[in-house]
């Protein structure tokens, strides 16, 4: 592995996330929602709190999460249509939807939610790499704020929480939080969602050029922990006060 850093188009260190914030509550008919900025990737996350579950958890006592994610037609530097025009969803949508969904029922006791289900919609807006992890972590915000509308008094103790982040090896060297250019050129890249208590719930990663060792591994994993630990200080100050 090359151990000298690369100069970053963004001026960016190897360590570094692109600059981001979360906009709370921009939507304002869903129980939560936030609308995510990382870098150039723009995604909106709402969350809409039903009564009732899929028939396959009725009488369990337990509540459901689901995730639903799309790409506005130009979100990127060309005009994709709307699945919803061709009558198929793509596998990478499907993939993508169910991630998130796995992420965010991680973070809720599905026990203490009782029979509720809440759908995560996440559109991005704008795609420049890692909207699937952008929506993780704009998804728990939105989450967040739902839970807080539709349960005050007892918010705080059904949720722990999650944020995701992208890591590659670019010109074999670790980068934390790649870019469209940067996910595109990359030796091999991960996304990494893990929780406020150190525990990892997707590990996700994938030699797309070359193999990559156990040290490599590592520091990818240390990087992710960096970032996320910043992301999920963002998402806290984000619900402060809310």
């Amino acid at each position: 592995m090359n151990n000298d850093t690369p100069a970053r188009a963004d001026g960016r260190s190897a360590e570094e996330l692109r600059p981001c914030r979360i906009e709370r509550s921009p939507v304002d008919f869903a129980e939560g929602s936030a609308l995510i900025h990382c870098g150039r990737t723009r995604v909106l996350c709402t969350a809409s709190v039903e009564d009732g579950v899929p028939r396959f958890m009725a009488g369990s006592g337990r509540g459901w999460i689901t995730a639903e994610y799309s790409m506005l037609p130009r979100s990127t530097h060309t005009r994709t249509p709307r699945e919803a025009t061709t009558g198929k969803v793509q596998g990478r949508t499907r993939e993508i939807q169910r991630l998130i969904g796995r992420s965010l029922r991680a973070a809720v006791d599905l026990d203490a939610l009782g029979e509720r289900t809440i759908t995560i919609d996440c559109d991005v807006l704008q795609a420049d790499g890692g909207t699937r992890t952008a929506a993780i972590t704009g998804g728990y915000v939105a989450l967040a704020l739902g839970l807080r509308r539709v349960l005050p008094e007892r918010w705080e103790q059904l949720v722990t929480p999650v944020a995701a982040v992208s890591v590659g090896i670019v010109g074999g060297v670790p980068l934390l939080d790649l870019n469209y250019e940067e996910d595109s050129t990359a030796d091999a890249d991960a996304n990494i969602v893990r929780n406020h208590q150190g525990e990892y719930l997707e590990v996700q990663a994938t030699a797309e050029r070359a193999g990559f060792r156990r040290d490599s591994l590592m520091t990818i994993l240390r990087l992710a922990d960096t970032g996320i630990d910043r992301l999920l200080q963002l998402q806290a100050d984000c619900l402060r006060g809310a």
